[in-house]
């Protein structure tokens, strides 16, 4: 087989980085990596840790457009509970320690607190433009991507004081995973068609790497053995492959129309791709770094969501569809398509397996 140069280059830097330990010089205070092939090793089926074990298992739906939370029983597939928060709730989002979760409500400047142990929303912190939230692997500090301002809060962990701004001279910062050894972040622009590399210990942006074409990158994740970030991108109608040892573009595997959300299978064998413009879900093999499945989501717009903690179901809300679907990760048929409210956005499946939250609506290592 006749391989291209860049194919050539690419193979070239993926043989170096496999040589490496990518979870060497972890950043400090940092949990030690349990397997350094793996990284979602503590998210397998059944893991769930003593923290979360009694929390009722449930699904909660954030919609942007009718300012409120629905929250779903995975068993009867039926809406519970449903409250308000503040105005455009993007995201519910797992605190570090998995006691908490928070509804982020960014043009509301505001953060409400809903208890796992009982499904029910609590008090409301005023924040600054909390479209999305993250945590650094050490527990110190909550990451608040405030998109609409272009930049990072890093806020203390436990009373989300502010700690550090981080301007960033990209537009739409929103999505973002972390490296094996925890040492920098990988952060998607959504609007600059651009990622940022993030140094997590002194919080100092280390550079930014333009994607090929007129891109519009979203989801960030990276790849179990730590060595290829994925990033999603919806103009690009599919799924970057980056370097974030050395910050350049590997490669390109097209997934299908609007590319969005990305999500690791409880085994760690296969990546889930929401293509939300045409209602289908790529899934491209971590070991072979192609697409080897598709499934079809009729008159959908799957979008943000996450895996059950058996593996057996992947929840993504409909964006634009005013819905949740359950999707059987066994063959991709549609368990439940259950009617939300309006614009339903990052919903959290809770609890899920793993040691700590990373954040989002759910990266758990």
């Amino acid at each position: 087989m006749k391989l291209t140069m860049f194919a050539c280059s690419a193979l070239s830097a993926l043989s170096v980085l496999s040589a490496a330990d990518l979870t060497a010089n972890p950043l400090p205070g940092m949990p030690p990596v349990l397997d350094k092939h793996d990284i979602y090793a503590a998210d397998a089926p059944g893991k769930l840790s003593a923290v979360v074990r009694k929390f009722p298992s449930l699904i909660y739906v954030p919609n942007s457009g009718s300012n409120s939370v629905d929250v779903i029983d995975p068993r009867t597939y039926r809406i519970i509970r449903h409250f308000k928060v503040g105005r455009q709730p993007q995201h519910v989002t797992p605190s570090y320690d998995m006691k908490s979760l928070w509804v982020l409500s960014d043009l509301g400047d505001s953060i409400t607190f809903i208890n796992p142990a009982t499904g029910k929303n609590g008090r409301t912190l005023k924040i600054k433009d909390p479209y999305n939230m993250y945590y650094t692997p050490d527990g110190k500090y909550a990451i608040v991507v405030a998109e609409r301002i272009h930049q990072l809060d890093f806020r203390d962990a436990q009373t989300m004081r502010l700690v550090k701004s981080l301007p960033l001279s990209c537009r739409g910062v929103d999505h973002m995973d972390f490296s094996a050894n925890g040492r920098y972040l990988i952060a998607s622009c959504e609007f600059s068609g651009k990622v940022a590399k993030v140094d997590v210990e002194t919080q100092t942006l280390i550079g930014t790497l333009d994607l090929p074409g007129a891109g519009m990158p979203q989801d960030v994740k990276l790849s179990p053995d730590g060595e290829v970030f994925y990033v999603a991108d919806m103009h690009a109608n599919g799924v970057h492959l980056i370097d974030g040892e050395h910050l350049r573009v590997l490669g390109f595997l097209p997934t299908g129309k609007g590319a969005h959300g990305l999500y690791a299978s409880r085994d760690s064998k296969v990546l889930y791709v929401s293509n939300r413009e045409e209602g289908s879900i790529s899934i491209i093999d971590f070991a072979t770094r192609k697409v080897v499945r598709r499934w079809e989501i009729p008159h959908g717009t799957p979008d943000m969501g996450g895996v059950s903690a058996d593996g057996k179901v992947l929840w993504l809300a409909g964006r634009y569809s005013r819905e949740v679907y359950a999707i059987d990760t066994a063959d991709g048929h549609l368990r439940a398509r259950i009617r939300v409210g309006k614009g339903p956005h990052g919903l959290c499946v809770y609890p899920q397996p793993g040691r700590y939250s990373l954040g989002h609506t759910g990266v758990f290592r």
